[in-house]
């Protein structure tokens, strides 16, 4: 069992992790180059936040929501 755990931690930290460890070598030249992965996170969630609000305004401006008390059962 203990070399099925060494293997999950081999995994995770030797191949899952090198595209971090390459991005952390870059952080004593480039702070934008060492965080790009963050900022490409960022963005992705930004758009879909925006996304998301723009399609419940249209589900708003439709009146399709049910709005009334008893809308959901454990209310």
């Amino acid at each position: 069992m203990k070399d099925f755990f060494y293997a999950i931690q081999d995994l995770f930290v030797d191949v899952l992790f090198a595209p971090y460890d390459a991005l952390r070598a870059l952080e004593l030249e480039n702070w934008f180059a060492a965080n790009t992965a963050s900022w490409i996170f960022m963005i992705i969630g930004f758009v879909a936040m925006v996304y998301w609000m723009m399609q419940l305004r249209i589900f708003d401006n439709n009146n399709e929501e049910d709005k009334s008390i008893s809308a959901h059962s454990y209310l």
